[in-house]
This record gives structure tokens, C-alpha cells and sequence, in this order.
């Protein structure tokens, strides 16, 4: 069974420089966030209700070939409630958990190609607490003002946000070269996702694949 592997240490994410650990002021319920983790980025989209989190979604893009992992996460009055799990391309794998409020589960299917399997209860532990894990993270990053932009690649340095805004983040020459050697190999306008935070810009992924189609609307989240 695949499961994403999560390694940062919450407060410092050694493998995200950018994040730090201090007090700010409250932050708008619908967020974006991410970070570089080793096989891959992690885009992470969070909804919060009255101060706690009430739904969140994460995109795991590997840097080798491969397609992503797209996982929504549900909570309610603070128990988590649903897991769902979905991996696309020629070997689609589909996970759905759901919970009672007490933490038991009520619901659970694993779609493969053609068939259905049962987890184990192992298996199943394991999605619950990659869940909290990512919380965690998601905490740690918004702690630090970690914020997640993307849009599609304009040139000299310009990008036009999935809102419509041209804007030049502060990439550094590697992160520009690369971007622009992505850009004479791609056949389309690049996308390109990227980290804002106090301590500096950092580039997420920059490919063919339209990443303002995967991005979720505040309204329908």
C-alpha cells in the first residue's frame, strides 16, 4: 500500500527553510500552503470553522514520472471524520474511510483496477494518523506564514496567478533558470507553484500540467 511519506519536524521542516515558529495574527479560514518533501512537493489547501480545521486537501507531485496523490481530509468538532485517497493514470487507486465521532470506523472501501479490497487495521491506523500528521504540518507552516501561490508562466520573470494577477516573485537565478529550461521543453504555457513567506521565496514545481484546474475554489471547498 502506498502512503505519503512525511518526514518534517513540524517547527523548523528541514526540508522547508522558509517556515518559522512565532506568534502572528489569525489567519483567513481558506489557506494554501506546501513544501518540498524528498520524492516530491506537497501542495496543501485547508479550510478552518470557527478556529478549527474542517477540511483539507493535499497534492503530492512526485519530481520522477508519475502521477499525483490527491487526499481530502474531513473533520468535524475537531474528530477527524473521512479520508478519501485518490491516484489517477493507468493504475487508479481510490481509498474512502469514514469515522464515527467517537473515532471508529464506519465506512471503508479501496477501489482498484476492476476490483475492491479491504484494508487492514493497520493499513487503516496508518491513514488516521498520516491525517493528523499532515494537520501537524499544516499547523507549522501557517504558524510560519508559509503561503502557496501558483499560475502560469509569462516570461522575464512574470506569472499570472490562477486569479489573474501578473505578478514577479522574488525567485532566485536557479529557480529561474530551471524554470525557463522547463519552458523551451514544454509544448504548453508552463504552470509553476511556488512558496511566499518572511524568510524568502522558494520554487515548488514548475511542469505542463495546469495547476490552476486542480486548485480549489473557496466557495465549493
Amino acid at each position: 500500500m502506498k502512503i505519503l511519506s512525511l518526514k518534517p519536524n513540524l517547527c523548523s521542516l528541514a526540508i522547508l527553510v522558509l517556515a518559522g515558529c512565532s506568534s502572528h495574527s489569525r489567519l483567513p479560514d481558506f489557506t494554501a500552503s506546501g513544501y518540498l518533501a524528498d520524492r516530491g512537493a506537497v501542495r496543501i489547501w485547508r479550510k478552518d470553522h470557527q478556529q478549527q480545521v474542517s477540511h483539507m486537501m493535499t497534492i503530492f507531485t512526485p519530481f520522477s514520472a508519475g502521477v499525483s496523490e490527491i487526499t481530502d481530509y474531513g473533520w468535524s468538532e475537531g474528530k477527524l471524520v473521512s479520508i478519501e485517497r485518490h491516484i489517477q493514470g493507468k493504475h487508479p487507486d481510490d481509498v474512502t474511510l469514514r469515522f464515527d465521532q467517537d473515532g471508529s470506523l464506519s465506512f471503508m472501501q479501496r477501489q482498484l483496477e476492476g476490483r475492491r479490497e479491504a484494508l487492514s487495521n493497520d493499513a487503516v491506523a496508518l491513514y488516521k494518523f498520516d491525517a493528523q500528521r499532515m494537520l501537524k504540518i499544516s499547523d507549522a507552516l501557517l504558524t510560519g506564514r508559509v503561503v502557496l501561490k501558483q499560475g502560469h508562466w509569462l516570461g522575464n520573470g512574470l506569472i499570472k496567478t490562477c486569479q489573474g494577477d501578473s505578478v514577479k516573485p522574488a525567485l532566485d537565478n536557479l529557480a529561474l533558470n530551471y524554470i525557463m529550461q522547463q519552458q523551451s521543453a514544454a509544448r504548453s504555457t508552463l504552470s509553476v507553484a511556488w512558496l511566499d513567506a518572511p524568510e524568502g521565496t522558494q520554487l515548488l514545481l514548475a511542469t505542463a500540467e495546469d495547476y490552476c484546474q486542480q486548485e480549489p475554489n473557496e466557495a465549493d471547498f
